[in-house]
């Protein structure tokens, strides 16, 4: 059996054919001395959302490109829309364009907008214990984009937007539009990559 250690955080030059390297992410080197990076995934630790006006993730790390932000029956105690919001140092509650549709039959979706994050859709329900994923991709620079579907009861929702941050993405928080409804049932996590 063989088993590789990883004895330096630094990079060593144009690698020799089949070495791996880490500085912050793997790569993989062919006989032309060509680097090629591997993807990394890794998933933060579920938090109970059954508490507090927000949850945040911090720490992300400077090398993610996407985002998978994970709803498992989370709800609040009132009737404001669920938000998503990005940050580089400190949140971002300001300059998104989002909009999302709640679905309850296809002939008459309803829709709700935000600039202030990524709004899971018109839901505004207290028993509405939401199911489902936004994915947050890194476009270009600090420009992100956003999908996301779940449902909720015997609805459904669909949502998408953009945001362009004044720095690299380092936060993502889960809130509502009027920031003082109480989470009270459910889990929230990400998975991020690189």
């Amino acid at each position: 059996m063989s088993i590789l250690v990883l004895t330096s955080d630094t990079l060593i030059g144009t690698p020799a054919s089949g070495n791996l390297e880490y500085n912050g992410q793997f790569f993989g080197t062919d006989s032309n001395a060509s680097r090629a990076q591997f993807q990394r995934i890794a998933r933060a630790t579920a938090v109970a959302s059954t508490s507090g006006t927000s949850i945040d993730f911090t720490n992300i790390p400077a090398w993610v490109e996407k985002i998978t932000v994970i709803f498992q029956g989370v709800s609040t105690n009132s009737t404001s829309n669920h938000l998503i919001q990005l940050g580089a140092g400190s949140v971002t509650s300001s300059g998104y364009t989002s909009l999302g549709l709640r679905l309850v039959n296809a002939a008459s979706p309803s829709s709700a907008s935000s600039t202030a994050g990524f709004i899971l859709g018109d839901i505004a329900s207290a028993s509405a214990a939401i199911a489902g994923h936004m994915v947050i991709t890194n476009i270009s620079g600090n420009i992100w984009v956003a999908s996301g579907y779940g449902s909720y009861g015997s609805g459904g929702f669909i949502n998408g937007g953009s945001i362009s941050l004044s720095g690299t993405l380092d936060r993502v928080r889960l809130t509502t539009v009027n920031g003082t409804d109480t989470f009270d049932a459910g889990s929230v996590n990400i998975i991020y990559e690189g």
